[in-house]
């Protein structure tokens, strides 16, 4: 899996090179983006697989065509595979993608453990589903995958619902506002400082009139 990111990266990198221009792969990636809302997932399909290797998109696109047998048949073990590949590579789309099919269990036994740092990747990303799912398992502390922590759910719902989402907008009515901040406790004063005592200097001796001596 490395290696196929390494090589992948080396595609990117080398996409102009080898006739695939940053307008180039816009434009494919737009005429199956048409095909694909038009309907002819087929066609869809087609055209984004011969781009994958040079666009992120295009793969993400790829493999969620393949999780939902859309123009090609269903292969959720091949779908995961790319999702990973674009997922390392950075893509916030492809990593809560994968991570939604580990919690689902769709190429094998559900992997939450396996789930959470692609949350957390994508939801750092700007996800906002992302940021929704991690909110809920904050907030309820789920199944100790991670510590229940009500402020943090509460700053990932209200990312969420920057997104528009109604359902973030709801938890944060049920959470209430973020506690105010609390002031660090005040140093205690310190008494001011008593100055140096000094030895008490030597008594005068009084001064006692002569006493005229006797006749």
């Amino acid at each position: 899996m490395r290696n196929r990111l390494a090589i992948l990266l080396c595609a990117l990198a080398l996409a102009g090179c080898a006739g695939h221009s940053g307008p180039e792969l816009k434009a494919n990636f737009d005429s199956g983006l048409k095909a694909y809302d038009a309907g002819d997932y087929p066609t869809a399909y087609k055209i984004w697989s011969t781009t994958e290797k040079y666009d992120l998109a295009a793969m993400r696109n790829v493999a969620m065509m393949l999780r939902k047998g859309q123009g090609v048949a269903k292969d959720p073990k091949k779908a995961e595979d790319l999702l990973q590949i674009a997922a390392e590579a950075g893509l916030p789309t492809a990593q809560a993608d994968l991570a939604d099919m580990l919690m689902k269990g769709e190429a094998g036994p559900p992997d939450p453990k396996r789930a959470l740092p692609l949350y957390q990747l994508a939801a750092a990303g700007n996800h906002p589903v992302a940021q929704f799912q991690l909110a809920q398992w904050y907030e309820t502390g789920w199944e100790g995958m991670v510590p229940q922590n009500t402020l943090v759910a509460r700053r990932l719902y209200a990312a969420t619902a920057s997104h528009g989402m109604k359902a973030a907008e709801e938890r944060l009515a049920v959470l209430g506002p973020e506690p105010p901040k609390e002031s660090p406790p005040e140093a205690p004063k310190q008494a001011p400082a008593q100055p140096l005592e000094t030895p008490a200097a030597p008594a005068e001796p009084a001064l006692v009139p002569a006493v005229p001596p006797q006749p």
